[in-house]
């Protein structure tokens, strides 16, 4: 059966409008789609070439990729597209923002002494094993509320809030609870690719904003001095430009970060862009080669990953995974599944970490995960306090 392809919305409004919780929502800072139904679906990103080519030339494939990358992602080749331009920051401030109905209850996991704990560790590990350069480690939050979670709600919320991120809703596999939903507001791009061109744009290095502008310029520019920081994010940087220069014959790599603001955080970031030397190499295949980046991982990956596994309490699922979207020509955007929630009924699991170094201060770390869950609590409408 071939995609039937709907018309351009008039506003990204339109799309929310039309929004239901087990359909396909991706936003990026230039245009928004809303994908329903599914004539197929796949569970590994090397079948998007297959199940795209059933579909028909107008065929979109839409999905998710877990942290753990030999797990199952989650690919879904809609029935219907429909395309909008993002709204703009002043129509996003115009928009309705609604708390969501309930009482709530959270939990941590680990307990925040856990966590200290759990980066103590980790610094160790990397005072015994110099080649351990830096370890990503997380927090969960388990919000429930006496109501069933409105998905839509939580994502106007979202897009609202910061209409320049990449704002997304996934239909993941139910479970018990029911319709499950990967949803989120992600600041960075793993990797965007537009015929011969390809960009991707690594944060690595946070601070939080401040409402106190004379506070937040401080924190800025603390953030852009901090060797610390400034450190961390060159080794994302660097495995960034590794993974993509063998598909580039020509790459450009600034030399310095620079200072990207969402509504609630500062954040380092560097714009990586090239040209590829095979044009028809896919989105996800970069997409594929890129995940997981020591942003939400570590370095050097495979011990990284080994220590993450040792010392967080829980699995992570499709967070710090990949969400986006791949088109039939090849062409699409693919962001890391950061600032999100993993929904279902009554509950909505929410996910922060913060990338631990040699020199990081555990009570520092905890703060900034901390940070990351209330920013995120607020930005979903939910009334409470990680």
């Amino acid at each position: 059966m071939p995609q039937r392809t709907v018309a351009p919305a008039a506003t990204a409004d339109e799309l929310l409008k039309a929004y239901r919780p087990d359909d396909s929502f991706f936003s990026t800072p230039t245009g928004a789609l809303h994908g329903t139904g599914a004539l197929a679906t796949a569970d590994r990103l090397d079948d998007i070439p297959a199940v795209l080519a059933d579909a028909g030339e107008n065929a979109v494939a839409v999905g998710a990729v877990p942290f753990d990358a030999t797990r199952p992602a989650h690919v879904v080749v809609p029935e219907t597209v429909q395309w909008s331009p993002s709204p703009s920051r002043e129509s996003a401030a115009n928009t309705r923002w609604d708390a969501l109905a309930g009482t709530w209850s959270l939990t941590c996991h680990p307990e925040p002494e856990a966590h200290v704990a759990a980066v103590e560790r980790a610094v160790k590990a990397m005072a015994e094993d110099p080649g351990l350069r830096k370890v990503v480690l997380a927090r969960c939050l388990r919000a429930e509320s006496t109501e069933e979670v409105d998905v839509a709600t939580a994502l106007a919320n979202l897009l609202r809030r910061d209409p320049t991120a990449f704002v997304f809703a996934a239909n993941l596999p139910e479970r018990g609870d029911g319709v499950r939903t990967l949803l989120g507001a992600s600041p960075e791009l793993l990797v965007s690719k537009r015929g011969g061109r390809v960009e991707s744009n690594p944060l690595a290095g946070s601070a939080p904003r401040s409402a106190d502008a004379t506070k937040d310029q401080r924190r800025a520019v603390g953030l852009l001095t901090s060797s610390k920081d400034r450190h961390e994010h060159a080794v994302v940087v660097d495995a960034v430009a590794d993974a993509l220069s063998p598909h580039c014959r020509n790459l450009t790599v600034p030399t310095e970060p620079e200072l990207v603001r969402t509504a609630t955080m500062w954040h380092l970031s560097t714009r990586i862009s090239g040209e590829l030397t095979d044009p028809d190499v896919p989105a996800h295949r970069l997409a594929a080669d890129l995940h997981p980046t020591p942003a939400v991982c570590g370095s050097p990956t495979g011990r990284a990953f080994e220590t993450i596994t040792g010392l967080e309490p829980f699995d992570r699922g499709f967070y710090t995974g990949a969400v986006g979207y791949t088109d039939a020509a090849g062409d699409g955007e693919w962001v890391v599944t950061i600032r999100c929630a993993d929904v279902a009924g009554r509950s909505l699991d929410l996910y922060a970490g913060g990338g631990v170094m040699p020199e990081s201060e555990p009570e520092a770390e905890l703060a900034e995960t901390s940070d990351k869950l209330r920013t995120l609590l607020l930005a979903l409408g939910v009334d409470g306090t990680a």
